[in-house]
């Protein structure tokens, strides 16, 4: 099972900057991720994407996240990064991670997952 811990959420001052982390592991066996992304979540809405970058380094970010907020990846440390710039408070929500791809062990052989982290609280409020 991959398992995804996310890092950095937190209250932001209108204007403010934001940087979350986010990084996979499994207890056993490596990892080849295809596409890393997050997405958020408010109260009475469907989870969103803002920002994912594949294997291939293509980008998607929603409307709401160009110009202001940019993807990166660190392949050797199964990490995917959030800089979150010039935050509303329409970007408050929680935020999660997700990751595709294969996993290897050598007792399970290769096998694909989509997993998803627990989630980090962004709000952003004066």
């Amino acid at each position: 099972q991959v398992h995804l811990v996310e890092s950095g959420g937190g209250l932001v001052q209108p204007g403010g900057s934001l940087r979350l982390s986010c990084v996979a592991s499994v207890a056993s066996g490596t990892l080849r991720i295809n596409l890393m992304g997050w997405y958020r979540q408010t109260p009475g809405k469907q989870r969103e994407l803002v920002a994912s970058l594949n294997s291939g380094g293509i980008y998607n970010y929603a409307d709401s996240a160009k110009g202001r907020f940019t993807i990166s990846r660190d392949n050797a440390k199964n990490a995917v990064y959030l800089q979150m710039n010039s935050l509303k408070p329409e970007d408050t929500a929680v935020y999660v991670c997700n990751a595709e791809g294969q996993s290897y062990s050598s007792n399970r052989g290769f096998q694909r997952f989509n997993s998803w982290g627990q989630g980090t609280q962004v709000t952003v409020s004066s």
